[in-house]
């Protein structure tokens, strides 16, 4: 039995294998008007796709908890009820299909109100009709002439974390069985815990304990509307590519940073850390390659008692299997793989002795 697709438990939630889908945007929501947010037929054929692939797991993209936390006006979104349906029409077909349907609840931060990526994805100025003015932990811009953010206040702050239970109560009701957090790639709850967004002088800001206040709120807020037999997950920046880079003297969120919050982590009700890293600032110098991501999710898991998936140039199935047989991550998360390949998962199946899932429409071609 190939040990990526050996079935994980988590808390009461079995998860059929080791091989799932990241939350990768689509920027393809209605952007004005009742349906802003909400769900559309791209999104259930992107997902369904994957499903019939044979992923376990299917986390939906980064879904705005309320309308300023969107990153582009064409974001998903989860604050109102017809976003909830269009969200449960793709949950219930991905159980349906044999996965497990996930989302990610998302604040951007001051990387909000920018355009699509294939527009330029430029920051759209809030006196443009389509934008609006981003919120952060510290009124610092992203880059050279983006909008300077709105530095939140304590109620705003506190505001926020309410956004992200609600999120969390409305992806329950429409059917979703794992929830993550993104605290990862610059967005807001990174720039709270990173010293290179976060300048604060008051409880949520300055030291370490003081960055990371934000984040465990919102895990706490979550956990708590989230039913105890169902999983948490968080994404994290393992590093911000900053001061740990020679010759780049930023100062930034950290490897280590990262094993003491997920410490933190566990013992606030989070089940699964998903490591990538980067996105916090621009020019930071990143190495890449093959798996260039795995020895952040391996210290974790070495270090911690938290359960971790791994992500990033992640393309051979033997490749993955290796990283689950040497204990270096629990799970792989496949992003623009899946985005190349929706049947990835099945064609791993076969390559390593194990059971492909092919829906029974398509039993006439395996």
């Amino acid at each position: 039995m190939s040990a990526l697709f050996e079935p994980l438990k988590l808390r009461n939630l079995t998860l059929p294998n080791r091989v799932w889908m990241s939350p990768m945007c689509q920027y393809s929501a209605a952007d004005e008007g009742p349906d802003t947010g909400v769900a559309g037929d791209w999104h259930l054929a992107h997902q369904a796709a994957r499903a019939v692939g044979g992923a376990g797991l299917i986390i939906t993209e980064a879904t705005a908890v309320n309308a300023e936390g969107r990153i582009s006006p064409a974001d998903l979104g989860l604050w109102n009820d017809r976003q909830q349906q269009g969200l449960a029409r793709i949950a219930a077909f991905l159980r349906g299909h044999g996965a497990v349907p996930g989302i990610q609840l998302a604040h951007a931060g001051r990387k909000a109100s920018t355009e699509r990526p294939w527009r330029g994805g430029r920051s759209i100025h809030p006196d443009d009709p389509y934008g609006w003015r981003p919120v952060a932990p510290s009124p610092v811009a992203f880059r050279d002439g983006d909008p300077v953010p709105a530095e939140l206040s304590r109620d705003q702050i506190h505001g926020i974390a309410a956004d992200f239970a609600a999120a969390a109560r409305r992806a329950l009701d429409a059917g979703f069985q794992v929830v993550e957090i993104h605290g990862a790639h610059g967005y807001l709850i990174h720039e709270f815990v990173s010293p290179h967004t976060n300048h604060r002088t008051d409880e949520y800001g300055g030291s370490f304990e003081n960055r990371i206040r934000f984040a465990l709120e919102v895990v706490d807020a979550v956990r708590a509307v989230w039913p105890a037999g169902l999983p948490v997950f968080y994404r994290a920046s393992a590093t911000d590519w900053l001061s740990e880079n020679p010759g780049d003297d930023r100062e930034g969120w950290t490897t280590a940073d990262t094993v003491r919050l997920a410490k933190e982590l566990l013992a606030h009700g989070v089940d699964l850390l998903d490591t990538s890293s980067g996105g916090i600032a621009p020019g930071a110098v990143i190495t890449t390659g093959p798996g260039y991501q795995v020895p952040f999710a391996a210290l974790a898991k070495a270090e911690t008692d938290l359960h971790v998936a791994a992500v990033g140039e992640i393309t051979e199935p033997r490749q993955a299997e290796e990283i689950i047989t040497s204990g270096q991550a629990d799970a792989v998360l496949l992003a623009r793989e899946l985005l190349r390949d929706p049947y990835w998962p099945n064609r791993a199946a076969r390559e390593l002795g194990a059971e492909p899932t092919w829906p029974d429409q398509y039993a006439r071609a395996v």
